[in-house]
């Protein structure tokens, strides 16, 4: 059964232009990778309150709830290593308090959303991140292939794949869904949120 993840996208607007703090991750599955902050929930937490703890841990800023805006949900398959497999809850934020700083998990910097660096990202990042920066919302499923990396199939969500992501979620916004053509879904990897 996939674990719970969750992932966060903080978005600030800079000279004209909408950016994205992505964190390099130094530890762990995706080392190297550019991710969003996030990562397993905790045993009785819910996806907002793991959400707002990881915030805080990987970056040292300070997010409240009621600014989290859900986005949407990601099950990640992985056929060949079933243990990496996750079920991700995805939000996004306009508003917190503090600076982000490097941690020992990640090392944070600032994306012009319109340039991202998808070449150093998890396969199925090109496939929903620029949609859901730009306002959309995803429910979709990503199955990846034998080399752990490379995503091999996918599809929409279907109702037995949602989870319930808390009993104190913020109530989630209008956000246009994110359009996904035929082998092209949008999905997250293993340890990138």
């Amino acid at each position: 059964m996939p674990y719970r993840v969750c992932v966060t996208y903080l978005l600030r607007d800079r000279e004209g232009r909408t950016e994205v703090l992505l964190g390099r991750k130094k530890t762990g599955l995706g080392v190297g990778y550019h991710v969003g902050l996030g990562g397993k929930l905790e045993p009785g937490e819910g996806a907002v309150e793991a959400a707002l703890r990881e915030i805080t841990e990987e970056s040292g800023v300070v997010v409240d709830r009621a600014d989290l805006d859900l986005r949407g949900q990601l099950l990640y398959l992985f056929p060949h290593r079933e243990a990496w497999s996750q079920h991700s809850t995805v939000f996004v934020t306009r508003r917190w308090t503090g600076d982000p700083v490097e941690t020992d998990e990640l090392a944070p910097a600032w994306h012009d959303v319109d340039a991202l660096p998808l070449d150093e990202m998890w396969d199925d990042a090109r496939r929903w991140l620029p949609g859901v920066l730009a306002g959309g919302r995803v429910e979709h499923v990503y199955s990846f292939a034998a080399d752990l990396a490379t995503v091999a199939d996918d599809r929409p969500m279907t109702p037995d794949d949602r989870r319930p992501v808390s009993s104190e979620s913020p109530t989630p916004t209008r956000s246009a869904p994110v359009r996904v053509a035929p082998g092209e879904g949008g999905a997250a990897r293993p340890g990138r949120p």
